[in-house]
């Protein structure tokens, strides 16, 4: 089990305080009583984003480390499954025969304090989008793979090859693992490499690109996922909030995608972008 470098924050959760923590490298955010807890993949980013918020008047925070034993345990009391459409996510104490008689496609994924579940709402509203998107015999990537679920999702739902790529080799791990627990060991490429080197790391480019990133990171690299896009390509975006909306969806304007649609879920964002081209895999339902 590895212990998660964190940040215990004392503060009213608003738009100001969210808007401070997506400049930095988040992994995962957990609301607690008082605030919330920021979690960090490594300790040099977590102190980098302390002394920031240290400066901030009024804002009490100070640093922490929890166990993935800890926050499992507590998971294993409070998660349950999620269902998004045809698609229902569960942790694997919940599987049963009965759920696996009413799932029409079931994903059975080991919670991890770093990577996501579909218990998040930036995660249901790519399980939403990728359900909306013709996936038969698309090649996907999923951006920041961090458990998987969205590129076992894709290869549920048709694809025909699916990379998942992260920097972080323990969201490798935990993904490789979960693929192992729904079968499909083989069926996706996992890749340790950073967005800006995916696409020579790759060597390919992909009808579906899925990005479940912080809105600052998807501001920041809207540029490079056109090399990763095959023409006529679609790009499922979300992690972000309302207020960050305006600007990520203008920087990806900027870089020649065209937005197709745009969903709420609990003041998170997801967006569907169309890359230019003359493929058009198409789009099953409506925003």
């Amino acid at each position: 089990m590895r212990d998660y470098p964190a940040i215990e924050i004392s503060a009213p959760v608003d738009d100001v305080l969210l808007a401070e923590l997506h400049g930095f490298s988040i992994s995962a955010i957990e609301d607690t009583p008082d605030g919330l807890r920021a979690f960090f993949t490594n300790e040099r980013d977590r102190d980098v984003a302390l002394a920031h918020l240290r400066l901030i008047p009024n804002l009490i925070c100070h640093p922490i480390n929890v166990s993935d034993e800890d926050w499992a345990a507590r998971s294993q009391a409070a998660l349950h499954a999620v269902t998004v459409g045809d698609i229902t996510v569960a942790p694997p104490w919940t599987v049963d025969e009965a759920l696996r008689a009413r799932a029409p496609h079931l994903i059975v994924i080991q919670p991890s304090m770093g990577f996501g579940t579909a218990h998040h709402a930036s995660t249901r509203l790519c399980l939403q989008w990728l359900q909306k998107t013709n996936l038969t015999d698309a090649a996907v990537l999923d951006v920041g793979t961090g458990s998987g679920v969205l590129a076992i999702a894709a290869l549920q739902l048709g694809a025909s090859s699916v990379a998942g790529i992260d920097v972080d080799p323990d969201a490798l791990e935990s993904a490789r693992g979960n693929a192992e627990l729904n079968h499909v060991g083989n069926g996706i490429e996992w890749r340790e490499v950073g967005l800006a080197d995916a696409a020579s790391a790759l060597g390919r480019r992909f009808n579906v690109v899925c990005a479940n990133l912080t809105g600052g990171l998807l501001f920041r690299d809207a540029g490079v996922f056109g090399h990763l896009a095959a023409p006529g390509a679609h790009l499922i975006a979300s992690g972000f909030q309302p207020h960050e909306a305006v600007h990520v969806v203008g920087a990806f304007k900027a870089a020649g995608w065209s937005l197709e649609g745009h969903i709420e879920e609990e003041d998170w964002v997801g967006v569907k972008f169309g890359f230019p081209g003359s493929e058009d895999r198409g789009t099953h339902g409506s925003a």
